[in-house]
This record gives structure tokens, C-alpha cells and sequence, in this order.
């Protein structure tokens, strides 16, 4: 498991600010008993404490700065910043204290400060969780989905809930975007005081294997747990899979002190029954055989919609999602298990759960076209996969106009070039069949987990038509070999088993070729980022929104003809260079139709 000590601090982090109008006041000398730790000074019974912050920049007076080491610098080194906004003092280990040096102000010092600062904000801030109906959600893939699903059960029937995760916070209305998908400690404790404050009953949070490993949710008081499925990602924060399913563990073991009262557990894969079976009694929910809450009958999908029963211990009710997918009838039933978890009627929260639209999930983006535009989150090799093969059924049932195909969002209303051409042999029974092709724009991050570009690559080249491999938020990494991973992994699928692929790293190109090849009936999928409204490069995140940048592309092409450098915009990355290969499901076209360069051709490139 990775040091705790150290948290990777996010490149922009949030400059929103929630914190109870109304603060506890805490004596120093109080402070210093709960944490154990050390100091010099004597006066600690005078100095009161209000709050606790650990980035500098949002330090407000009276709060206590805890100076913790991060991966790019510790947090000692913004002491004297945070005291000149008014921290009264600072909470550090010994390595800090060195940096810090004289302070106007006491310093507090034990080692690793960090197990205890979830315990001491939720004190400071009176342990609002204890007055709050909390569920928890963590998992590999879903948690977004089901935690908006949850919100809308809980909703309906009559409780002011919050909700925290990877698109935004949202406390009564008031809606935050998220730095995070699960804070760190002390903003945490804070939103809770703040909740508390606006009489919020029921907050429903995503909560990632980063904040468990980290102690992030440390100090929270969950009511009720759920976890979705287990699949390849952040292999680069875990030693290994075992490292990852541990830290997800954290929120159901029963000797964890986070464990929650009641675990809400999907077995449709090899973790969830692992886990299950581990604890002493789990609620199940099981889209393919038996569980606690399992499906009964069949499940019906018609205009981008699907009807299902779910059969629970009591009852059963009718769910209708507004959202495509077998991976969101599993976040469906287990959004109604939770909901009942958490003291709801299932049949008060179920019709709730047509309600939603779940931003950059399955988002549709329409602007007049002849075929199907898609924005999709999906940034790991199982959600590709799903997503991949969702957007298949579709195709297979001749379901690609926009009311067919449905979104698991509301339809947009628009808010280097490098590139290649691989082929493959394989002949597309569905395009054969039906008419509709697949185009796929996917990239990975960089400084995340190396070890799934190649599987993003291959999930990609194996299920689109076309693959069009491109930049995603490369961070401080080369992009072009993060590119270059995802080409291996692509062009290693046996040819009768892949589409074409291509590589454009500029992803505003990359797009506006995508929608250049979709004739009628086709799908263009955009995936990897979803809701975002930035690209990370080199620590900048310029602005960019593939349902902004889908749209234009859209827009450029109803209009008519256009000119290919203005198409590929200037809100990507730099443009680099072009070379292309026929592909195989690209047999109906030219390889001049593909690419003006022809198939081998490379050229010099403009920014």
C-alpha cells in the first residue's frame, strides 16, 4: 500500500470554500490531547481553534494548518503563508517542524499526523456525520451513477440530502464542481458541519480507494456502504489488486473505523462475492443470479430506456432508467437496495430513478446529425468495454437515431495532430448487417496507471470500427507514448479481430475526424472524460469539453465543407505529425478518402 503520509495533491485544486457560518471554538491545549502530539509552548489553553485547513490558500483565521508531506512538496513549506492568513497553529510531523523553523505560533508535532486528522476535523467540527444519514459508495466503475440514483430515491421520499463525488458537490441547490471525488479531511468534516447547519438529513458520497488508503473519510460515521465492482484502474497509487480491494475493504470490515452500519454489496463479479462472503451479513444485489435484491423477470429496453423489476426481500418494484446499459441495471438495483438500506420504501424511491440523467455519462450530443454522438466517462478497460458494447446493442437493434439510443445525460446543446491509420481484416457483422459503424476517441491519462493503456487500446480496436486513439489529460507525461501504449495494445488484437486505428493527438482533431467518417446510422463515441471541462498538460489545464468540442465538430459539419486546420481548432494540445494505414473495416472507403497523405505518408506538422 502506498505511504498514507503522502497524498498526491491534485494540479488545480478547488478554490471553493464550505464551511459552517457558525464554528465550534476548541482550545489548543484540547487539540494537542486528541492528537497526542507535542509542543513547546505553554499557553495552548488560550488559543482557540475554529477550524482546520490544510492548503494554505484557504486557511481562514483561527484555523490550525496541518503541514502534511505531499508527492511534489510537504506542507510545512506554505507554514508562514497560512499563519499570515491566520492560522493561530500548525500540525506537523518532525521532518515539518525542521521546515518550518520559528514560527509566531505554537507547532504541534507527532508523527504521521495523518492517521489522526480525519478523528480530529470531524471533532473540530463537532462530528457532524454523527448527525447525518451518510452513504458511502465505492467501487471501480459506477459510483457516479449510483450516487446520483440514490439522491433521487432518497429525495423523493421527503429528505434533504447533499451529495459529494467526482462531478460536483451539491448542498441544498448550491452546486460546487469537485477538485476531488472524495475531499480531503478536513474540507470533508466541514461540508458536513456546513450540512448540518442548512438541515440537510441524508448525504450520499462517492468514495475512491485514494480517500481509503489515505484516511480521507476517517472520522465519518457511514450509515450505509455500498460497493458497485472491481475492475483494473489506479494501479499506479496500489501495489496491486490485492492493495486496491483492500483499501475498498476498509468501508465494510468490521474492525475498520469506518466500517459502515449496513454493507450494500453487488456480486456480479469475483470481488463483490469475495467481499461478501467475508462479512457477517451483508445485503446482496445480484443482476445475474441470487440476492438479497436480485432481477426477476426480464429486463425491457426501448428508446434509450430500460424497464426492470427488482425483487427484494419484501416486495418487488418496477425501476425504469432513463440510462442505457446492463452496467446501469446493476447500478439500478443496487441504488434501490441502498435506498431501502438507508430506511427509504422501495417503492417510493424506485420511480424516482427515471428522473435522472447523469452529466458525461452516455450524454448525447445532438445537433441535427444523421447519427449518434455520445460523450462517455469511461476511462478504464472495463467501462470501455461496457460502454463499447452497450453502444453494439444498439447498433444491433438499428437503434442509432437519438430517441432510440436514449443517454444516460440530457442531450447537449453546445455549451499535436498526430495521426495513423492502422488495419485490420476483420469484416463487421454488425456494420454488414445493419449499416452502423462504430467510431471510438479514446486516450489515458498520464501519471495515472500505465498498465491499462495497453487494455484500453485493445478494448477499443476489438469493438469500434474505428479506433481513433488521441490525448486525453496527459499531465506531465510525453503524450505521444501514452499514445504509443494504447497503439500497442490496439494493433496486438489479431487483425480479423479489430477495426481500423488511427492516432491523432490533438483531441479536438481527433474528433472532428470521427464525426468526418459517421455517415448515416453510424455511432461516434467520445470517451474518457466525460463531465470535464479541462485538459491537463504539463500542469496547465486549459480549457476543453468534449461535449463543447463534439458539438462544434457537429455544427462544422452541417454547415458544409471546411477547412481541416480550422476544423481541428485551436483548443487542443499541439498539433504534431499525420501518417495513416488503411484499415480494415475502412474497406468501403479509399485510403485518399481516409487520409490525404495515403497510407504511409507522414508530413511536417503545424500548431
Amino acid at each position: 500500500m502506498p505511504n498514507p503520509e503522502r497524498s498526491p495533491v491534485p494540479a488545480q485544486s478547488s478554490q471553493h470554500v464550505l464551511r459552517p457560518t457558525h464554528p465550534r471554538s476548541t482550545p489548543l491545549s484540547t487539540v494537542l490531547a486528541m492528537t497526542g502530539a507535542g509542543s513547546s509552548r505553554a499557553d495552548l489553553a488560550q488559543i482557540q481553534v475554529t477550524g482546520i485547513e490544510q492548503r494554505s490558500h484557504a486557511v481562514r483565521p483561527g484555523d490550525l494548518f496541518a503541514a502534511l508531506p505531499g508527492a511534489q512538496a510537504h506542507g510545512a513549506r506554505f507554514a508562514r503563508d497560512a499563519v499570515e492568513r491566520g492560522a493561530v497553529a500548525v500540525f506537523t510531523d518532525p521532518a515539518g517542524a525542521e521546515l518550518v523553523g520559528e514560527l509566531d505560533v505554537p507547532v504541534l508535532v507527532r508523527e504521521q499526523p495523518r492517521s489522526v486528522l480525519g478523528e480530529l476535523s470531524g471533532a473540530l467540527y463537532g462530528n457532524p456525520s454523527e448527525r447525518l444519514r451518510i452513504v458511502g459508495i465505492t467501487g471501480t466503475s459506477g459510483k457516479t451513477t449510483t450516487a446520483y440514483l440514490v439522491e433521487a430515491g432518497l429525495t423523493a421520499a421527503g429528505l434533504s440530502t447533499a451529495l459529494i463525488g467526482t462531478i460536483e458537490t451539491r448542498i441544498g441547490g448550491r452546486r460546487v464542481p469537485s477538485a476531488l471525488t472524495t475531499p480531503e479531511a478536513p474540507q470533508l468534516h466541514a461540508m458536513f458541519a456546513l450540512m448540518v447547519e442548512q438541515g440537510v438529513d441524508a448525504v450520499v458520497m462517492e468514495v475512491s480507494s485514494h480517500a481509503l488508503a489515505l484516511g480521507r473519510v476517517d472520522g465519518v460515521r457511514f450509515a450505509v456502504g455500498a460497493f458497485t465492482n472491481l475492475s483494473q484502474d489506479h494501479l499506479d497509487f496500489h501495489a496491486d489488486f490485492e492493495d486496491y480491494f483492500a483499501a475498498k475493504r476498509r468501508l465494510f470490515e468490521a474492525d475498520s473505523p469506518i466500517a459502515a452500519h449496513t454493507s450494500v454489496i453487488c456480486v456480479d463479479d469475483e470481488w463483490g462475492r469475495r467481499l461478501a462472503a467475508d462479512l457477517a451479513a451483508p445485503i446482496t444485489v445480484c443482476t445475474t443470479g441470487s440476492g438479497t435484491w436480485q432481477l426477476t423477470g426480464e429486463v425491457s429496453a426501448h428508446g434509450g430506456e430500460q424497464e426492470f423489476t427488482a425483487a427484494g426481500p419484501d416486495a418487488n418494484v418496477d425501476v425504469r432508467l432513463r440510462l442505457p446499459g446492463r452496467y446501469n441495471i446493476a447500478n439500478g438495483l443496487l441504488a434501490v437496495a441502498v435506498c431501502t438500506a438507508a430506511g427509504v420504501d422501495p417503492a417510493v424511491a424506485a420511480p424516482a430513478l427515471a428522473t435522472v440523467d447523469v452529466p458525461g455519462r452516455m450524454q448525447r450530443v445532438e445537433r441535427g446529425q444523421d447519427f449518434l454522438a455520445i460523450v462517455d466517462y469511461a476511462h478504464k478497460p472495463a467501462a470501455v468495454e461496457s460502454v463499447i458494447a452497450t453502444l453494439r446493442g444498439h447498433l444491433a437493434a438499428g437503434a442509432t437515431s437519438p430517441e432510440a439510443a436514449g443517454s444516460g445525460g440530457p442531450s447537449t446543446s453546445g455549451t499535436g495532430r498526430d495521426t495513423r491509420i492502422h488495419g485490420g481484416h476483420r469484416e463487421s457483422d454488425t456494420a454488414a448487417d445493419t449499416g452502423g459503424r462504430l467510431a471510438v476517441v479514446v486516450g489515458a491519462g498520464g501519471d495515472r496507471d500505465a498498465g491499462k493503456r495497453p487494455l484500453m487500446g485493445a478494448a477499443g480496436a476489438r469493438g469500434a470500427d474505428l479506433l481513433i486513439i488521441t490525448d486525453d489529460n496527459p499531465r506531465s507525461e510525453d503524450p505521444a507514448a501514452i499514445r504509443a501504449a494504447l497503439r500497442r495494445g490496439a494493433l496486438a488484437v489479431p487483425e480479423a479481430e479489430r477495426g481500423a486505428v488511427r492516432e491523432i493527438g490533438d483531441r479536438a482533431a481527433a474528433i472532428a475526424a470521427a464525426v468526418d467518417w459517421a455517415r448515416p446510422g453510424d455511432v461516434v463515441l467520445v470517451a474518457g472524460k466525460g463531465h470535464e471541462v479541462g485538459q491537463e498538460i504539463q500542469g496547465v489545464k486549459h480549457p476543453f469539453d468534449d461535449r463543447e468540442v463534439l458539438a462544434a465538430a457537429l455544427e462544422r459539419r452541417e454547415r458544409g465543407p471546411r477547412d481541416d486546420n480550422t476544423a481541428a481548432g485551436a483548443t487542443g494540445p499541439e498539433v504534431a505529425a499525420k501518417r495513416d494505414h488503411a484499415g480494415p473495416r475502412e474497406r468501403g472507403r479509399s485510403n485518399t478518402e481516409q487520409s490525404p497523405q495515403g497510407s504511409d505518408a507522414e508530413d511536417l506538422t503545424v500548431s
